[in-house]
């Protein structure tokens, strides 16, 4: 992956239903040669896939939280990961330091979010959360493929 690539992706992570032919203007390539590499970065693994990002509180999911989950043992069981069939786990993260799993959640009222929490003490293995809940999120997005100028050097290693 090159420069190239990475301002393709950052086009798409702004906005990925714009034209080949948007995106090439912005990146200096043709909109044959943007398809290609799309293309390309789709085949490789580097695109996982196209999807709608939604608007939490439009869709009846205000709430925003995280949950640390502490487990028994390692917190990366069967069990645990099937957290994510739930349509109110948007993530799930191992971690270091004082917890073993970080979820992240989104429901629709903090009564919700403890009906969410009774069903997560009834998954085999958990011992014990703390959650944090938001007030209002300044920055939400998807992995950033561009890198700021003063680490770029270090990025482009060939």
């Amino acid at each position: 992956m090159d420069a190239l690539d990475r301002k393709i992706l950052g086009e798409l992570s702004r906005d990925a239903s714009q034209s080949y032919a948007k995106i090439s203007a912005s990146v200096g390539l043709s909109a044959p040669a943007v398809h290609e590499r799309v293309k390309r970065m789709r085949a490789s693994g580097v695109i996982k896939s196209t999807v709608a990002q939604l608007d939490g509180t439009a869709v009846g999911k205000p709430l925003l939280a995280f949950i640390h989950v502490d487990t028994v043992g390692w917190g990366k069981t069967g069990p645990m990961l099937a957290l994510e069939d739930w349509p109110e786990v948007e993530e799930i993260h191992t971690a270091t330091g004082d917890t073993c799993l970080i979820l992240k959640v989104r429901v629709a009222s903090p009564q919700a979010l403890e009906g969410l929490l009774s069903q997560i003490y009834n998954v085999e293995g958990v011992r014990g959360t703390r959650t944090y809940m938001t007030l209002s999120t300044h920055v939400e997005r998807t992995v950033q493929a561009e890198v700021s100028p003063d680490l770029a050097a270090g990025l482009y290693v060939k």
